[in-house]
């Protein structure tokens, strides 16, 4: 599969022509001279499974449809042992339906790597298919912050330019910015401190680039290409 470019936004498919002993985890390919890795992660696939595949809503939604069967067949007159008896039959259905989305959030966290380098920022998502994002800092034009109880939030990245696929992304994206999708790190541990490391990288590349031709400078170019 050959790579696909979306604006100033590299798309490689992982691992694509990468010599296996070169390669580095989360990454298309060896790190240009320069660049270093301040942080990687992956999604906690437990905030995944509440926030994105909804498990604690389904599980509300059987436990209600589980509660009004036992309801109805007592105001039939039936017995409460009968009554539990008719609603038996949601449990497996329940068990099911839960342990699935359960399994799709732990694969679409284990199949994720986000990354922040020096210049970039690099998600490599897709759980049939992985394919890495390579999006450096020149062209993103704003990062959000949303911390949840448990210390896990999400970043979303507001892009100056280019445009990736909102299901190309999903669930690895703002929710319903389908016009202008906005990649996001998503369930991310301890937010916060991603967030201000992310913060402090930005800053310094936009500095490094702000710096007049005739001072030494130890920026260079951040487009990200594979080796």
């Amino acid at each position: 599969m050959s790579a696909g470019v979306v604006g100033r936004i590299t798309l490689l498919p992982a691992g694509s022509a990468v010599r296996a002993e070169a390669a580095i985890p989360g990454l298309p390919g060896p790190l240009p001279a320069g660049e270093e890795i301040l942080w990687q992660g992956k999604p906690s696939w437990t905030a995944l499974a509440v926030r994105v595949f909804h498990v604690r809503k389904v599980a509300l939604y059987f436990a209600l449809l589980a509660a009004w069967r036992v309801a109805a067949g007592a105001s039939d007159g039936e017995e409460i042992s009968s009554a539990l008896a008719f609603a038996l039959p949601l449990v497996p259905v329940a068990a099911v339906a839960i342990g699935l989305l359960a399994l799709l959030a732990r694969l679409a966290a284990r199949s994720a790597t986000y990354t922040i380098t020096t210049r970039r920022v690099v998600m490599q998502v897709g759980i049939a298919l992985s394919v890495t994002f390579n999006i450096p800092f020149r062209i993103i034009g704003g990062a959000g912050l949303k911390v949840r109880r448990d210390g896990t939030g999400d970043i979303p990245l507001a892009l100056k330019e280019g445009r990736i696929g909102y299901v190309h992304l999903w669930p690895h994206v703002r929710p319903w910015r389908l016009s202008a999708p906005e990649p996001m790190l998503r369930a991310v541990p301890d937010a916060a401190k991603v967030a201000a490391i992310l913060a402090g990288a930005y800053l310094a590349a936009r500095d490094a680039a702000a710096q007049p031709a005739d001072e030494p400078s130890t920026a260079t170019d951040p487009v990200a290409v594979a080796a």
